[in-house]
């Protein structure tokens, strides 16, 4: 933080200077499931996209990334379009949402930096959390934090077009450190479980695959659309009241007993992506109360059976993905492990015992560079510790990189 301060002076010499930390997550259990309403989990690490930043009174936005060239500028009143690919997208679409409701009237001089590689940890939600917590703060807007939440999943959903859920913002803003964050996303209640007693020391792996690609071009929008035409069908088989339009069908509001009486009338496909969501549905419950009794073989091993599923059953992994998967799986001291993210890009995470961390990190770097030599420069292998959620930084003296 003390570096990217010293680069905010060199380059904007601003007076009253301000930061937020917004951590990168992840979500050990109840993966491709929050767009269906349903449970999830989720943790904050203690990697995070950082920014300083300060108000500025003629309602410029101005940032520069230390991990993206080109600069964005743009005046707070202008209707800023979405241009894929465009890292400057996120705070366009952080001063659209709070337009929707407020009338801004500051701008930001920033810079923002991330500390791990982009893809599969929500570095999108990070940042766009980011920025609206910064441009809340530079125009005096009180607002909560299932307030930002929804910006934020405004910003991903209606103005770049994914069709995700609240799960990436929801673990970003709400998590606290050492303690599984369980959210409802049909309700949006969530609840804090705090770690067993007995439970033992843990960190995070975090193994970047190499590969990145952005949600808007893979397969992710079409799965969504899988699991809601299957909810169509089951209510169809069932006699239920169909829902009208698809995109409000919701598999969280089709009983287990639906699922389980017609499923074997679903087309293969479709039955397959419901299948993922009712097992997960379980595995969240099942996970939570391992967490609370500090059993975190049993917590992992629900993460292995996520990570199973998200690759046979949603297919949603990559190859290279699968191949970090597998070969954690084969490591002394990993608990669990899964893909993180939609599976397209990104990364593999799991839980591990610290005394092995030399061994994992040697295991990896023996095996996946042979595997795929094509990206064997470009995988990288992290260790983390959970967090506390996004916040806007007190002491910035004191803070420590």
């Amino acid at each position: 933080m003390q570096e990217l301060m010293m680069k905010f002076q060199e380059i904007y010499n601003g007076e009253d200077v301000r930061a937020v930390r917004s951590p990168l997550r992840i979500c050990p259990i109840g993966a491709h499931s929050d767009h269906q309403g349903g449970r999830v989990s989720g943790m904050a690490l203690d990697a995070s996209v950082d920014m300083i930043y300060s108000p500025t009174e003629d309602g410029y936005v101005r940032i520069q990334s230390m991990d993206f060239p080109d600069k964005e500028l743009f005046h707070i009143t202008h209707d800023a379009e979405y241009i894929p690919g465009f890292w400057g997208t996120y705070i366009r679409g952080a001063v659209m949402a709070l337009r929707q409701d407020y009338v801004l009237k500051k701008g930001i001089n920033a810079i923002v930096s991330g500390k791990l590689p982009i893809g599969g940890l929500s570095s999108s939600a990070a940042v766009t959390t980011a920025y609206l917590m910064a441009l809340c703060d530079a125009n005096d807007i009180e607002v909560s934090k299932m307030d930002i939440i929804q910006y934020s999943h405004w910003v991903e959903t209606q103005f770049i077009g994914l069709k995700n859920g609240i799960l990436d913002q929801s673990a970003n803003v709400l998590s606290m450190d050492n303690q599984l964050m369980v959210m409802d996303c049909l309700s949006n209640e969530h609840e804090m479980i705090q770690k067993g007693a007995d439970m033992p020391e843990f960190e995070v792996v975090v193994v970047y695959s190499g590969i990145s690609k952005q949600l808007i071009s893979t397969d992710f929008n079409n799965r969504t659309d899988e699991l809601r035409v299957g909810g169509w069908l089951l209510q169809d088989l069932s006699g239920m009241p169909i829902t009208p339009a698809l995109e409000n069908v919701k598999l969280r509001n089709i009983p287990t007993e639906v699922y389980e009486d017609y499923k074997d009338q679903l087309p293969e496909r479709l039955r397959k992506r419901a299948a993922h969501f009712y097992t997960e549905q379980k595995r969240v419950v099942d996970g939570a109360k391992a967490w609370a009794e500090g059993d975190i073989e049993k917590f992992g091993q629900l993460m292995f059976e996520s990570g199973e599923s998200s690759f046979y059953q949603y297919e949603s992994g990559i190859p290279e993905m699968q191949s970090i998967f597998y070969l954690l799986k084969e490591c002394k001291g990993v608990y669990g492990a899964r893909p993180s993210g939609a599976g397209y890009r990104g990364a593999v995470i799991g839980l591990i015992d610290p005394a092995y961390k030399e061994e994992i990190k040697a295991k990896i770097d023996a095996n996946y560079p042979v595997r795929h030599p094509e990206i064997k420069d470009l995988y990288e292998v992290n260790f983390c510790k959970t967090a506390d959620g996004a916040h806007l930084v007190k002491d910035l003296e004191g803070m420590k990189e």
